[in-house]
């Protein structure tokens, strides 16, 4: 049976036009869902990831090379800031030999002193922010 250039390309206009809706299915959540699904308070983080956050503010030293590098907020789940206001940090998961999926995630003028911090224990998909209750 042989088929024309036009039958496929009627075929591939007919699978966008149908597929094109699902792609709302598999969008990730909006900033609000995301970041406001539930502050996290700091001793209620793994312990690792307390002590990530004291060594933020302390400057460091920290376990990985990639610790304070600029975090992109590609994922646009974390409220909207220039390049450069975010950066990320690695909170250790036991038995992970890589880096895990845990990080910390700070935003401000300077590293030391954030403005905000969250807390994402499945790489990005989801942040809950960190508040400091005494």
């Amino acid at each position: 049976m042989r088929f024309k250039t036009l039958d496929f390309a009627a075929i591939a206009v007919c699978l966008g036009l149908f597929l094109a809706p699902c792609t709302n299915l598999v969008q990730a959540k909006s900033v609000s869902e995301a970041v406001e699904v539930a502050p996290i308070a700091l001793q209620d983080l793994p312990k690792e990831g307390q002590e990530v956050y004291l060594l933020i503010r302390q400057g460091g030293p920290f376990r990985y090379e990639k610790d304070g590098v600029i975090f992109g907020n590609r994922e646009r789940l974390l409220p909207q800031a220039r390049r450069g206001f975010y950066r990320e940090y690695t909170v250790k998961t036991p038995g992970e030999r890589s880096r895990g999926a845990r990080r910390i995630v700070c935003g401000g003028e300077e590293p030391r002193v954030p403005k905000h911090c969250f807390y994402t224990q499945d790489h990005y998909a989801s942040f809950r922010e960190i508040v400091n209750v005494p």
